[in-house]
């Protein structure tokens, strides 16, 4: 019997050493979700990487439900946001930019809240059009970009939505810069001259800026005022001096006895920094460009601080109807345009905003010759002294010239009165 206890006490004891020495795995602790939202999250970052969004986002979404004090929550609502704008389309970057703008909603303070405002200015960003079509979504990316740039000024992401700005101001510049220029061909220069005002006054940058220039010189040069014209032909020597139109600016400008001032040395520095930059595509990617729904922004700025004023506040909307009407086309509806021209002094640097009255066209004058725009009529006096003109007669229409050219809506019959040409 003593020696049966003793064995019974010694095997008890090894396998109480072996208890004590041998290695257990915790079973996780009731009630505890560090373990299972870690879990879930992992899982739902696997469906989403490898294309299955649905299942994703629907793992995600399970985890913010069950678990709302999870280390991972705001991991899990930025991964929402990130599936929709992984898997694009239309919908799909519209779904993300709602997620992304939740995401700052609730956790404004968190590092990620610069990643997720610049995710919502690409969301904008890859759904811009070309610039003669629907510019909704260019005016929003320009908007969310200098969001961006004011909240967070210090982000590592700062570089690159920079250029995206710049990108997306190229963009505007040039669809305000075909219509100026579809009038301006036509010798409409009230419409073509607030057109051009404001975009070589908001979009210094923009690679078409000097030609935006010469057009207002020469519309000014048309209406003989030729100390105006002669700002902007400076403005080109200046601002621009690597342009194929220096020349030609010089040449206006010792016509006319203004002298001719020295080329910025920054600008020339930009100027050379942009060519190096500048990445031009060749024919056969510009002819590849109709495939393309998206605009080309090859030829935009890479150097230079983009315009950070939102376009509400810059006072330069031209086609916004206000008073009465300075710069709009003549004949058209009662409702004016609160354009302005801007009027300068000759020697001064800065541009001074003076609302135009009454702008009268003239038939051109043998002086003319040299500065007619491209295209057959009369011209427009820009820049008439208000004191000096009459007011314009605005109650009692002009009859038409032929009574042939004359409205014939009246006249149409059957699918006629359903298309209007």
């Amino acid at each position: 019997m003593r020696h049966g206890r003793i064995l019974w006490i010694a095997v008890l004891a090894a396998a109480l050493l072996a208890g004590c020495l041998g290695k257990k795995k915790a079973a996780p602790v009731a009630g505890t979700p560090a373990e299972p939202d870690k879990i879930l999250f992992g899982k739902a970052t696997e469906d989403i990487k490898h294309g299955r969004y649905t299942v994703g986002r629907l793992g995600l979404q399970t985890l913010i439900n069950t678990y709302p004090d999870s280390e991972y929550l705001a991991k899990a609502k930025l991964g929402i946001g990130d599936s929709y704008y992984k898997e694009g389309g239309m919908a799909g970057l519209k779904q993300a930019i709602v997620e992304y703008k939740d995401f700052i909603t609730f956790f404004p303070f968190l590092d990620e809240a610069a990643y997720a405002q610049m995710q919502i200015a690409m969301g904008h960003y890859r759904q811009m059009e070309k610039p003669d079509r629907d510019r909704t979504e260019v005016v929003q990316a320009e908007a969310e970009f200098q969001t961006f740039l004011e909240k967070y000024p210090n982000s590592p992401l700062t570089p690159q939505a920079e250029q995206h700005l710049r990108e997306v101001q190229e963009v505007l510049a040039e669809g305000n810069f075909r219509v100026a220029y579809f009038y301006y061909i036509r010798n409409a220069y009230k419409a073509a001259g607030a057109r051009l005002i404001e975009l070589t006054n908001r979009y210094p940058l923009y690679s078409a800026a000097d030609r935006a220039n010469w057009m207002l010189g020469q519309i000014y040069e048309k209406g003989e005022h030729n100390e105006l014209a002669a700002q902007y032909y400076a403005r080109i020597v200046k601002e621009y001096p690597l342009s194929a139109m220096v020349g030609d600016a010089k040449a206006r400008l010792t016509k006319f006895g203004v002298p001719v001032p020295q080329p910025d040395p920054v600008a020339v520095a930009r100027m050379q920094k942009e060519e190096e930059a500048r990445n031009r595509p060749n024919i056969l990617l510009r002819s590849m460009g109709i495939l393309k729904t998206g605009p080309d922004v090859s030829l935009s700025a890479h150097t230079g601080a983009p315009t950070m004023t939102p376009a509400s506040e810059t006072g330069d909307e031209t086609l916004s109807f206000g008073g009465p009407s300075t710069l709009g086309m003549t004949g058209g509806s009662g409702a004016g345009n609160s354009a302005t021209i801007e009027t300068v002094t000759t020697g001064s640097g800065s541009l001074a905003a003076q609302p135009v009255t009454n702008l009268t066209d003239r038939a051109p004058s043998p002086s003319d010759s040299n500065a007619t725009p491209p295209g057959t009529g009369t011209g427009t006096a820009v820049g008439a002294d208000p004191s000096t003109t009459q007011p314009a007669d605005t109650t009692t229409p002009a009859p038409p010239a032929d009574k042939t050219q004359e409205s014939t809506s009246k006249k149409k019959k059957g699918i006629h009165k359903i298309i209007p040409f």
